[in-house]
């Protein structure tokens, strides 16, 4: 198992600018590659191609058009101030260095501040938003608990990401099954060993 773990401090967070995905200048880049590689994309298997793919990267990308703190929105009449953990996130990501697929599960815990919480959906649509972007994990871990920690306002936040890269598994060292772990600790569970050893407990089970 590779075991990466980072607790990184928060930093703002910017709302993505809207953009709009040419489909048809993605579709000429994968053609250039399949030419690239030795293939003829002009055969019957080949010929959707370009734009499959073009469709499937603007999927993969909607994140980008996306601004998370829309999935910040306190239910109302809650006086819940015990912690809250959602575990097993499932998310799928796209490393920037290789344009590699990275798939794994996210956990998020936090701390309410006067009884603010979120609907459970609404910490995964979060994850979601940032993971569906060119990311590194690091980078990733450290968005998604920055912005639910300043939108919010919890006492604290933890968000753990375990993840299996396929730029690490696919090719270079070939190491299947190896799992990164990256975390970011914010507010309380950084002040807090106990709190933050509590949590930690919780999400792995141990």
């Amino acid at each position: 198992m590779a075991v990466r773990v980072t607790s990184i401090k928060s930093k703002r967070q910017r709302a993505p600018k809207p953009q709009r995905v040419d489909l048809d200048r993605i579709a000429q880049g994968v053609r250039l590659i399949l030419e690239g590689i030795g293939e003829d994309p002009d055969r019957e298997g080949l010929r959707e191609t370009p734009r499959r793919v073009a469709e499937m990267y603007e999927e993969l990308t909607q994140g980008m058009r996306q601004d998370p703190s829309e999935h910040i929105v306190p239910l109302s009449g809650n006086k819940h101030d015990e912690m809250v953990i959602v575990k097993d996130i499932s998310i799928a990501s796209l490393c920037e260095h290789h344009l590699a697929p990275f798939v794994g599960k996210c956990h998020i815990a936090y701390i309410p501040r006067n009884g603010n919480i979120l609907g459970v959906s609404k910490l995964a649509r979060l994850a979601e938003t940032f993971a569906r972007r060119l990311q590194l994990q690091e980078r990733l871990t450290s968005e998604i608990a920055t912005t639910l920690y300043e939108q919010l306002k919890p006492l604290g936040v933890m968000v753990v990401v375990e993840a299996e890269h396929t730029c690490m598994t696919l090719r270079g060292v070939k190491k299947s099954g190896a799992q990164t772990v990256t975390s970011a600790v914010l507010g309380g569970f950084r002040k807090d060993s106990r709190t933050r050893a509590e949590a930690m407990a919780l999400i792995t089970g141990h």
